[in-house]
């Protein structure tokens, strides 16, 4: 990877929450166009860009685009603003962040309020914060006030908190999760564009992936794509911090490299040769089990139409889902490698049946 990350900059300080993604997603296919053809989006809100249209087998990578948010639910008399979760959040985190408001007269900041810790009595400083207490302040003092902004029911917030680069190869990001999935599918793409291999490969930046519970933007782009064989790019726990059940989670570590998903939605041929490609490519990897559900897009894209053999490839991450989330730079880039150097390893004679 290039010392130069800002394409990733752009793409982590985009807004787009679940379900309203189009920012993040014009700057990807900004960059896409670059070097890639056939780059599109469709009504869903996925982005597409493609390398070698018309080779055999079709290859899909798939990385959401989207990110946790918030949306407001109400405005009151007085000009506060209250609001529900887009995605998962944990309260705790939201207490006095300040957050950026889209609304159709632009961005409009704000503050997350909440009573005073001198105010509360001695039950209520030992519970959690709620969502449903807590309430947003862009200092209207009226339900009026709030409508001038162009502030209306239903629109989207995030966090202001912009990429930081830390010590170490490290960025730090509220939209680590999964933007950086989105970038590394293009970055993968990238590395096959100059020399492109015998597959059709199309990247794409899938939409609603937080919220997806029937499979979000990833099942409908896979129906239209009708893959031959699919990657997913996502995020998994690192479990390099304290407090950490590894014998749960295994071990992976930032700087450990990309984590190879075994069972439910990972294809287990398709698994095996990613296995053997990060061996022959010297690439650093753990395995981690999933049992049951990989709680990603490869759990929609892997039941498309007849079956896609699906690979599940994860980047280290802690602090998920925060306004802090953190990955080490140098895994973004082996994930990309190693995507590219497996895709190079297909022809059309590859089938991934198990036998």
């Amino acid at each position: 990877m290039s010392d130069d990350i800002s394409f990733l900059e752009r793409l982590l300080d985009a807004a787009g929450p679940s379900g309203f993604e189009a920012r993040p997603a014009r700057v990807w296919r900004d960059e896409a166009s670059g070097f890639a053809s056939d780059v599109t989006v469709d009504v869903n809100g996925n982005s597409y860009a493609t390398v070698n249209p018309g080779g055999s087998p079709r290859v899909m990578l798939a990385g959401h685009i989207d990110e946790i948010g918030l949306q407001v639910t109400h405005i009151d008399e007085k000009g506060f603003l209250f609001f529900a979760e887009i995605g998962g959040w944990d309260p705790q985190v939201l207490v006095g962040q300040h957050v950026t408001l889209l609304s159709r007269s632009g961005d409009i900041p704000g503050v997350i309020g909440k009573k005073a810790i001198h105010l509360m009595t001695a039950e209520e400083r030992e519970k959690a914060s709620k969502t449903k207490e807590l309430w947003v302040d862009v200092g209207a003092t009226s339900r009026g006030d709030v409508a001038d902004l162009g502030i209306r029911v239903g629109d989207p917030i995030v966090l202001s908190q912009r990429a930081v680069r830390l010590a170490g190869g490290r960025i730090a990001s509220r939209a680590i999760d999964n933007r950086i999935g989105a970038y590394v599918v293009l970055e993968a793409l990238r590395l096959l564009a100059d020399d492109p291999p015998v597959a059709q490969v199309t990247a794409v930046a899938t939409s609603q992936e937080e919220i997806g519970y029937s499979g979000g933007g990833a099942r409908t782009s896979a129906y239209t794509l009708e893959p031959d064989a699919a990657i997913v790019v996502d995020v998994t726990f690192s479990t390099d911090v304290p407090d950490i059940d590894k014998k749960e989670l295994g071990e992976h570590a930032l700087g450990g490299g990309p984590v190879l998903s075994r069972g439910s939605a990972a294809h287990n041929e398709v698994f095996e040769m990613l296995d053997r490609v990060a061996e022959l490519e010297g690439i650093p990897h753990t395995i981690q089990a999933a049992p049951r559900s990989t709680r990603t897009d490869a759990d929609a894209i892997y039941l498309t139409r007849a079956g896609v053999p699906t690979g599940l490839v994860s980047v280290p991450n802690r602090y998920m889902h925060s306004p802090s989330e953190v990955v080490a730079l140098e895994d973004l880039s082996n994930t990309a490698k190693l995507i590219a150097a497996f895709i190079r390893q297909l022809t059309p004679d590859t089938d991934f049946t198990p036998r």
